[in-house]
């Protein structure tokens, strides 16, 4: 990947960002762009597809032809086969003339299909013609034609499940993913949000006439930790509205200020920064750990704690003889605390391996708990039981359940337990708020 290249290209599009998986889907583009490959470009709504067709376009044989976008979901289903093959004069009503469409006034250059997904199945079978022949037929016409067009499809949905549901055509998607461009969103391009901030604060000051609004640290962090659901498309139209609304332009606009335009509809749910960040004590080397692994912590940890909760009544219990009888008709909650070992499972094994490198990146400052002269309530004692034994019962699950069942099982309890409070329910599982607000929806669990 050459970096040079990437950055003049960014500079010849007006691309903001050095996140290494946008560079990547840069690069990917600059190759292909080179051959006459049907691309398939994916990636939410307002996070910047149309510039990754336009590079494309720019850098093949075709630059000097025609380039058109289209909207398939903004073109009503009665007219879209019009709009892309054309049309022969009575075809419909309303046809007063004969009309070209895009696929033949675009005949060597390059056809930008916005969200594909929303293209009727009807429409879907004729452009499979085009994309495997190259031929069209007019609406109302019987003669065929050949188009010479590229095609560079894009969609904010995932077109999988919807030819599973019968909404796209199976064929037709793999004709169109010949070669597939993921552009990240916003959330996932991490500081590059505030390079784009910066960027369109300074234009519409420009605009505008007025000084470049400034964010306080504070300011920047909270930039940070938003999702950005409308990606920069939302980004943009926060940074005019701040430029316009702010007319105090002294001192940096602060974090409860910027909060008002990131969430207008309801400010005060804002979450405290510290909040964004992962609760656990990792060690250094906690860029290194992945989601599941946090979760698999918070497993191994509840487990330990819980035996060594064990230990403690029991010892609490032998000091009573009154309490002999109690031990007795509870023996069996003790039975383990001697084969504290995990079962034989993916899940065990990656708990054994995760609680091994904490072990040791952890400095010598002695024990972490100290449990002596602790007064123990035995109620608050069979609720943590009562607890735990839910996220045990997980963690030795069958070998054939995933472990991204396990992990969608566990946001679930979380969420039930906190009364569907994110934040807290983020706090229980040992994770941000922020990645739970992604997990739920890509679980699409519902809250």
């Amino acid at each position: 990947m050459d970096l040079s290249e990437i950055q003049s290209v960014k500079n010849r599009f007006s691309i903001i960002g050095a996140a290494p998986a946008l560079n990547y889907a840069i690069n990917v583009a600059m190759q292909v762009a080179a051959t006459d490959l049907t691309v398939l470009i994916t990636g939410e709504s307002g996070s910047g597809k149309e510039s990754f067709s336009k590079i494309i376009h720019s850098l093949s044989v075709r630059k000097h032809g025609n380039f058109i976008a289209i909207n398939c979901g903004a073109i009503p289903e009665g007219t879209i086969d019009s709009e892309l093959f054309g049309h022969e004069k009575g075809a419909f009503t309303g046809a007063l003339d004969a009309r070209k469409g895009y696929f033949e006034t675009t005949n060597g250059g390059t056809i930008f299909l916005d969200e594909i997904g929303e293209m009727p199945l009807g429409t879907q079978a004729r452009l499979l013609r085009v994309l495997e022949n190259g031929e069209y037929i007019r609406v109302g016409a019987s003669k065929t034609q050949k188009t010479d067009v590229r095609v560079v499809a894009a969609t904010n949905v995932n077109l999988l499940e919807a030819v599973n549901k019968g909404k796209f055509r199976e064929d037709l998607y793999y004709r169109l993913n010949t070669v597939p461009i993921y552009v990240p969103p916003l959330r996932e391009r991490g500081e590059d949000v505030q390079m784009l901030f910066r960027k369109f604060t300074n234009d519409f000051a420009e605009r505008y006439r007025t000084r470049p609004v400034r964010l306080s640290p504070d300011a920047r962090e909270a930039l940070l930790t938003f999702d950005f659901p409308g990606n920069i498309r939302q980004l943009k139209n926060i940074a005019e509205q701040i430029t316009i609304l702010e007319t105090d332009k002294e001192e940096p606009i602060d974090a409860n200020t910027l909060w008002r335009y990131l969430n207008p509809v309801n400010p005060a749910s804002r979450r405290p920064m510290s909040q964004a960040l992962v609760p656990l004590s990792l060690g250094e080397d906690a860029t290194s750990y992945s989601e599941r692994e946090i979760l698999y912590k918070v497993l191994f940890e509840m487990r330990r704690d819980v035996t060594e909760l064990k230990k403690l009544v029991r010892e609490v219990l032998k000091d009573e003889q009154s309490n002999h009888e109690i031990l007795k008709n509870h023996q069996d909650l003790f039975d383990d605390m001697n084969h504290t070992d995990a079962p034989v499972t993916e899940a065990s094994r990656l708990l054994a391996a995760h609680e091994e490198r904490l072990s040791n990146s952890k400095r010598s400052d002695g024990p972490s708990r100290e449990y002596a002269n602790r007064v123990v309530d035995l109620d608050r004692y069979s609720e943590a039981r009562s607890q735990i034994e839910d996220v045990e019962h997980i963690a030795e699950e069958e070998e054939s359940l995933s472990l991204e069942d396990q992990e969608k099982d566990l946001i679930i309890k979380a969420l039930r337990r906190n009364n569907n409070k994110r934040k807290y329910a983020a706090q229980a599982l040992g994770i941000s708020e922020r990645t739970l607000y992604r997990k739920i929806k890509q679980y699409d669990i519902d809250e």
